[in-house]
């Protein structure tokens, strides 16, 4: 089962310190947007996501459709897909997507340690 590309969403406490952190460890900034509390960091093929007053836990996030510069793949399982295999092996699926829809969705699974994965496609 390929999920797509991964990152660690991280929720920190402060941006401005994290980032400075994470950038002393060789991260650059990739993407977001520091004034909406958000931003997406990167070494090489790490990707972290920082997150300001966003949501109470670490969250692990696999992108189907991605790459792991964030560039669109021409093949790739869709979301809704993934939905359907998972749940066909029994684990429980929080927030479900839409199977009737296309495009860009998500949806989370908890694994049993009580950590979220976020299953999330921009495509």
């Amino acid at each position: 089962m390929d999920l797509g590309a991964f990152s660690i969403s991280l929720t920190v406490k402060d941006l401005a310190v994290s980032k400075s952190f994470y950038e002393r460890l060789g991260f650059q900034v990739f993407g977001g947007d520091a004034s909406q509390n958000w931003l997406i960091m990167k070494n090489n093929d790490c990707i972290i996501g920082l997150f300001q007053g966003m949501f109470e836990r670490n969250i692990l996030t696999f992108n189907p459709g991605w790459d792991a510069n964030a560039n669109q793949l021409d093949s790739f399982m869709d979301v809704r897909h993934l939905q359907r295999e998972l749940k066909a092996q029994g684990i429980k699926i929080e927030d479900e997507v839409d199977e009737d829809m296309t495009g860009p969705a998500s949806f989370v699974v908890i694994d049993p340690d009580g950590n979220p994965i976020l299953i999330d496609q921009h495509v």
